[in-house]
């Protein structure tokens, strides 16, 4: 069943389409309707394109890049969407679109931007996954602040993805070349005195990059840096069994962890397959043994989603394009704030567990749970028999000393 709906899915992943080349600042006119505006840093592996109308490719660069970027919102939209133009240049009444876009040299300018753009102390690095371009990721976030209502300083860290979806593996091996530029941009944006606090926010194939990153700078450090408070991974495209090792070898203490599930997420099917059937954390039902009674001590919150309706036909994005969830990501799961009281009120049935404790959120029951730290691999083919518990909980998920 699996091969025959993979020609399909595929169908999907690739139909949809955005005219290129938006990076282009464009000019807000007096007369126009006024529109909202999102200041970001944007930090690369990117190899810059030589065109302003795309900025960067989906080569890898030889250095990082920095630039800072502002996106125009228009008054009228649906919560959760991306208004794309349908044709160049956009327009800012009807269109998201870049008014400004200026390169930054050095680390003083990149902190003078900070400086002037700070939110509290607050800073949201935001990572986007597979098959996205320079401009897909830039306009995801102006959304996610946008809608989310967040108090915080934006900071987008691009990777060169191909957006191609026969380059998967080139993306896979690129959110790995872009391991040390990431953890670099960590520690830069941590060394700032202005910023009190770092929030990650990964989606897909980012989380891989996100957790490489925290996991190599716990080996060096012996733990993450501590202005680094709230780790959030959205349908994350992880073997389940890899993601124990990074979150064991990462040190302590840790920042908290939430983490974005559904069980119909398309896309993660197709990884699935493309990586030999082996289950995502993203695509988990964690209300099934043995994760919640044996693993839930991690304390890692999971929300599920599964239940959650958006227009995402791949039921990919729903962290973004659902306005509840992207509110609930802005103003509480970034600030660190409990899901379990009675404050947070959300619709379409969901659930959260936040250390142990099950608390509907919706108006309908669903099923969430704690992720543990030392996770293990949940078998897709019926034909498998599912490793027991005992063997996989054992020494091996635990740190190891990776040197004499």
């Amino acid at each position: 069943m699996v091969k025959r709906s993979i020609p399909l899915l595929l169908f999907f992943l690739t139909s949809c389409g955005h005219p290129d080349g938006v990076m282009t600042p464009v000019p807000l006119s007096a007369s126009a309707p006024p529109t909202s505006k999102v200041a970001m840093l944007v930090a690369t592996t990117r190899e810059p394109s030589g065109d302003p109308a795309t900025l960067f490719n989906g080569e890898r660069s030889s250095k990082p890049h920095l630039t800072q970027i502002t996106v125009s919102i228009p008054p009228k939209r649906e919560p959760g969407t991306v208004q794309w133009p349908k044709r160049l240049p956009p327009d800012p009444a009807t269109d998201f679109a870049v008014t400004n876009a200026q390169q930054i040299d050095t680390i003083a300018q990149g902190r003078e931007w900070f400086a002037q753009h700070v939110n509290g102390g607050h800073a949201l690095v935001f990572i986007h996954g597979f098959n996205n371009t320079y401009e897909d990721s830039v306009f995801r976030l102006a959304q996610i602040v946008h809608d989310s209502r967040m108090e915080a300083t934006p900071v987008l860290f691009t990777w060169p993805s191909r957006a191609e979806i026969t380059a998967y593996q080139y993306d896979k091996e690129s959110t790995n070349y872009s391991r040390t530029g990431l953890e670099q941009a960590l520690r830069t944006l941590a060394a700032d005195p202005n910023v009190k606090d770092i929030t990650i926010m990964a989606h897909s194939m980012g989380t891989w990059l996100a957790m490489e990153s925290l996991r190599q700078m716990g080996i060096r450090d012996g733990r993450v840096d501590p202005k680094i408070h709230n780790v959030i991974l959205a349908s994350p495209d992880i073997d389940i069994q890899v993601f124990a090792k990074q979150f064991a070898e990462m040190g302590e203490p840790r920042p908290k962890f939430t983490i974005f599930v559904s069980q119909d997420d398309k896309a993660l099917a197709v990884s699935s397959f493309i990586t030999g059937r082996v289950s995502r954390l993203g695509a988990i039902n964690p209300a099934e043994e043995p994760y919640r009674s044996k693993l839930e001590k991690a304390g890692i919150a999971a929300i599920d989603l599964t239940k959650v309706k958006t227009e995402d036909g791949l039921n990919h994005g729903k962290f973004a394009e659902s306005p509840e969830i992207v509110q609930l990501i802005g103003q509480r799961l970034m600030t660190g704030q409990t899901l379990t009281d009675s404050n947070v009120t959300l619709g379409q049935g969901i659930t959260a567990v936040v250390g142990g404790t099950v608390t509907n959120i919706g108006t309908v029951a669903a099923t969430a749970v704690a992720v543990p730290a030392t996770i293990i691999e949940q078998p897709l083919a019926e034909r498998r028999k599912p490793r027991p518990a005992d063997d996989t909980l054992g020494g091996d998920l635990k740190p190891q000393t990776l040197t004499q």
